[in-house]
């Protein structure tokens, strides 16, 4: 999530220090068009987890309802259960630690920005980046009112939304602590016995063993 946040990041800052390389080219090899700011306004729209990049405006929780059934509920369901196969975004509570774990807005997402962010480049399905401002402000208060994060009255704006502390906010740690980040690569005289420990078998991805049990 973070890491895609980053390149989005660093793709801004590319394009701003290429704007004076690309105006020379057009002027001396008639190639390309200059890169003016408008243009890459429309790529400078990433929200970082502290709340930089969130736009002025505001939206309630309240608005939110009716944009979600109008926009969002076709894919998420009503009530954010998710319809079909598109993901649920309420719920999920104590489920993280389990074999069957739900992550969902309310109890997986460690930063209230990052639906906003989310939102706003990615959503609705089919007509990303339709939204204002005060629509997504009032789309993010209703999917967090869903989750009993904020109350059925909330108006959220930058400020009010970076303040949310998530519920699985302390859930996300760093560095990454996984070995093949912090460790040198084992060549010889590594782990004798890999142990298996569990399988996919709740989404049907390891074939091998769905043939050994048919056999």
């Amino acid at each position: 999530m973070f890491n895609c946040l980053k390149r989005i990041t660093a793709v801004s800052l590319i394009l701003l220090a290429l704007t004076p390389a690309t105006t020379l080219a057009v002027d001396r090899l008639g190639i390309g068009s200059p890169v003016d700011g408008k243009t890459l306004a429309g790529w400078d729209i990433d929200v970082r987890p502290d709340g930089q990049g969130l736009p002025a405006g505001q939206g309630s929780a309240v608005d939110g309802e009716e944009l979600y059934l109008e926009k969002c509920a076709a894919c998420h369901g009503e009530f954010g259960e998710g319809a079909g196969r598109y993901p649920v975004l309420m719920g999920g509570y104590e489920t993280l630690t389990t074999a069957d774990p739900e992550k969902t807005v309310g109890s997986y997402w460690p930063y209230a920005t990052t639906l906003f962010d989310y939102i706003r480049r990615a959503m609705p399905f089919g007509d990303a980046q339709s939204l204002s401002a005060k629509e997504t402000y009032a789309l993010s208060a209703y999917i967090l009112f869903m989750n009993d994060i904020v109350t059925e009255d909330a108006v959220l704006d930058g400020a009010g939304l970076a303040a949310i502390k998530m519920p699985n906010r302390d859930g996300f740690i760093g560095p990454d602590p996984r070995p093949d980040v912090l460790r040198k690569a084992c060549m010889k005289d590594c782990k004798g016995t890999i142990e298996i420990r569990s399988f996919a078998r709740k989404i049907a991805v390891t074939p091998e063993l769905e043939k050994a049990e048919a056999n």
